[in-house]
């Protein structure tokens, strides 16, 4: 049986998650099928731009992501102070570049006066939007849910285009955070779809590339943008069939999480596969299943072994 979703969501342990979409047609989400011969490369344009536009509405920023031909891979960060320190105006507007939103918070952000009746009523649609916002839930649902209309009106057809649910995965502490982000952004080398980072389109290391270009630091990382990217791109020339990974003694970030090469070369190519469930140390793990009360410390095992 699935877990429920707020069994897997600890605000008060991690703000990053990393979420995976699957497609469940053979049709692919993207690229070419080479039984039809058929391009679908133009929908990665579709699915990046819709992601990005969420994560300038909603109080979640996104850390990383790469869309690849059936699936797609997201880092998330959740900035649920943000949502609580926004204006009520503020939430409104937000609410309102994804959704209508009725004729009473229509009326308010046009500054017209409320009545007392219409008041209670603003104030808990506030309530309830300004807990979406911060909700990951909600951001994958309505990308998923819009990504999928298109999808189905282009090629003609209805039903389900993505499995049941996105599978999500905290990530309690800075080394599964760096290692699931590298594992991202290397998706496409991985996969062959690209042959370096800066060339890899529809992902966030090369949108992290550009940044560092115009020598900015994206918010959402907390280590150095320079030195993740200098990572990246080790790890990525490491990763060959005929040739066993090796890490130069030299890494800022790995010698200060303390991360064994080959472990990390494990983590970055077997993420997904690996590590099931939240993903951390030891310390972490515990403290995150005591807040959601769970007996079981699921993946505490590959945790203590590549994370040790």
């Amino acid at each position: 049986m699935a877990t429920a979703r707020k069994r897997q969501i600890s605000l008060t342990d991690t703000k990053y998650y990393h979420c995976i979409s699957r497609c469940v047609r053979r049709a692919f989400l993207c690229g070419e099928d080479r039984f039809t011969g058929k391009s679908y490369e133009h929908r990665r344009d579709w699915v990046e731009e819709k992601l990005l536009k969420l994560g300038s509405v909603f109080c979640i920023d996104v850390c990383a992501y790469a869309v690849m031909s059936n699936h797609s891979h997201i880092v998330l960060c959740v900035d649920d102070k943000k949502a609580k320190r926004l204006s009520d105006e503020a939430i409104v507007i937000r609410w309102h570049k994804l959704f209508k939103g009725n004729w009473v918070t229509k009326k308010f952000t046009e500054g017209e006066p409320l009545n007392e009746s219409e008041q209670l009523i603003l104030d808990e649609l506030v309530d309830k939007y300004r807990e979406r916002l911060a909700n990951i839930s909600w951001f994958m649902r309505v990308l998923d849910e819009d990504i999928a209309r298109r999808e189905n009106k282009e090629d003609n057809c209805t039903g389900r285009f993505w499995e049941g649910r996105f599978k999500s995965q905290a990530l309690l502490d800075e080394a599964a955070l760096v290692a699931c982000l590298a594992y991202v952004d290397l998706n496409p080398i991985r996969a062959k779809i690209a042959a370096t980072p800066e060339t890899s389109d529809y992902t966030s290391i090369k949108k992290r590339i550009d940044h560092a270009k115009l020598g900015k630091q994206p918010k959402s990382l907390p280590f150095k943008l320079k030195s993740y990217i200098e990572l990246v791109e080790l790890t990525g020339q490491c990763i060959r069939a005929d040739k066993r990974g090796y890490i130069f003694e030299f890494q800022p970030i790995l010698t200060r999480l303390n991360i064994e090469p080959e472990n990390w070369i494990k983590l970055t190519t077997q993420f997904s596969r690996v590590s099931h469930g939240a993903v951390g140390r030891e310390r972490t793990i515990t403290a995150y299943c005591e807040t959601l009360q769970k007996r079981r410390r699921t993946n505490i095992t590959n945790c203590e072994r590549l994370l040790a």
